[in-house]
Formats: structure tokens, sequence, C-alpha cells
């Protein structure tokens, strides 16, 4: 049986009781617990907030990455707990799969679930996916595979491969410039909840190995996908592989290139590729 929550666990202090209990014994399996949110609300105005500060228009529907910010509270509080094998801080996002069923109303009552599976051996550690499924009533319109890397950890080998990643546009056409603020992972940090400290200020990151506060990867994710808007289907997945860490202010370049059936995207800057993905 689902935990059901009444609403929203507080990112804040989840943060700081993963920081105060990063150092000790943890679980050595997945927790078994799937999260749960019922009847939750999208909040207009917050809804508008994203869009602006991702470059989205302000619209009826929910963008196709909206919704990862409603499931992302419950994925913290499971990654947060003592029970969970990979301590938070420090875990990195290197990959998420968003798939939309269909449009999905402002308008409409959501239901969020939220698990933990796939712990599994990496190269450079261990890694784990939190997996989402969100519904209206009892139909299915979202889900999203958000991946997450600990460095140095040790977890059993899976036995196969993991789907590969994209591949990125290559030598593709120049799409846009863009200049990222050093405010923006402060500006993102407001709309999403995620106040990881790596993103909000050059001190905070240098303390976790950055010389500068970095961008989501989510915001990276979700400003690609704006960029392709008005051209893009009501159903669609949208896989991405993240790469070099976005420093922030940075200059970055976005190519996109059609394939027919969707886009290929990626956004990279004199220091490498930040992001790899596709649509279709």
């Amino acid at each position: 049986m689902p935990t059901v929550l009444k609403s929203a666990p507080r990112l804040g202090p989840l943060y700081l009781k993963a920081a105060l209990g990063a150092i000790g014994p943890r679980g050595r399996e997945l927790p078994a617990t799937e999260l749960m949110r019922e009847d939750v609300a999208v909040d207009l105005a917050h809804l508008a907030g994203y869009a602006h500060v991702c470059g989205f228009a302000v619209a009826d529907a929910l963008p196709a990455t909206y919704p990862h910010v409603l499931a992302f509270p419950l994925q913290v509080a499971l990654m947060a707990g003592r029970d969970f094998p990979l301590p938070l801080p420090g875990l990195v996002h290197v990959r998420n799969t968003i798939t939309v069923h269909r449009r999905i109303d402002a308008a409409e009552r959501l239901t969020v679930r939220v698990h933990a599976e796939g712990l599994t051996a990496h190269p450079k550690g261990a890694q784990v996916d939190l997996v989402a499924r969100i519904a209206a009533g009892d139909e299915p319109v979202w889900e999203g595979r958000s991946t997450y890397l600990a460095r140095g950890a040790s977890a059993p080998d899976a036995g196969q491969p993991r789907p590969a990643e994209p591949t990125g546009v290559g030598d593709g056409p120049l799409t846009a410039t863009w200049h990222v603020g050093s405010d923006t992972g402060r500006r993102y940090a407001r709309v999403s909840g995620d106040v990881n400290p790596i993103h909000l200020h050059p001190l905070t990151a240098k303390a976790f190995g950055f010389p500068r506060a970095i961008a989501h990867g989510m915001w990276t994710a979700a400003h690609a996908l704006a960029a392709l808007q008005g051209r893009l289907p009501d159903a669609l997945t949208y896989d991405v592989a993240f790469g070099k860490p976005l420093l922030l202010p940075s200059t970055v370049e976005l190519r996109t290139r059609s394939t027919g059936g969707g886009w290929d995207v990626d956004i990279r800057s004199k220091r490498g590729t930040h992001l790899r993905g596709t649509t279709r």
C-alpha cells in the first residue's frame, strides 16, 4: 500500500535532514515504499512562474516538464531517508525520461505516485531510478524516470545494459545562443523547490567541489524543450542525458535537428556538452 501524504514535503528541511544523516549506516536495499499525493491541484500562479523561468508560453496545458516539479518533492522525501542506500548529498542527476500520454489541462486534479527502483552498479559508482507516475482520475497521463548517480558508491551489477543514451545533434546547425545568468539556479529553485546548495551560490557550490554554482539539469532540459514549443505533439517522450555541469553564468549554444519522427537537441559550451536529448 502506498504512503499517502496530505501535502508536498518541504524540501529545505529534507536537504538539511539528509546532510545531517549523510554519515553512518544506511539501508542496503531500496525501500519498498511508494509515496502518493491525491487530488493535487496545479497552482496557476506557480505554473506561470515556472513557464517564465523556463521559457514556455503561459497556457492552459502543462509543459511536458512541469509535472516533474509535482513529483520531485516525493523523490527527495524517499532519498532523504536513512533506509535509502545512497546518501542524498552528492547525488548527480544524470538522465531523465518523460512520457506525456496526452495533453494535461492545468485545471485537472492529479494523483502523483513515486517509488525507487533499479539500484545498479555504474562505472563511476552506483545509480538508481526514481520513477513518478501521474494520473487524472484512473487515466495515466504522465510518467517520469530520473536517474541519479552516487560516485564511489557500490551496488550489484544489473547484468544487462541500460537503454542507449541520446546522441544529440553532433555537428548540426546552431539554433540559438543563450546567456545563462548567475541567478538562474536561484530563480529555478523558487519555482521547482529544488534548493540543493550546488545551484544557489558560488560559496555553497564550492563546498561540494564545483568552482561556482551550476544550473539545474531540469531547467536545462525544460529550456531546450521550450525552444521547440509549437512544433511538438501533445503526446511525446522526451529523453535527456546530462553531461558537463553548466556553470553559472555561462554562454551556451542550442542545436536542434528535425528527425521526421521528432527532434534531436543538444546544449553545449566551450566546456563541452551539457545535455543531449530527443523527443519522439
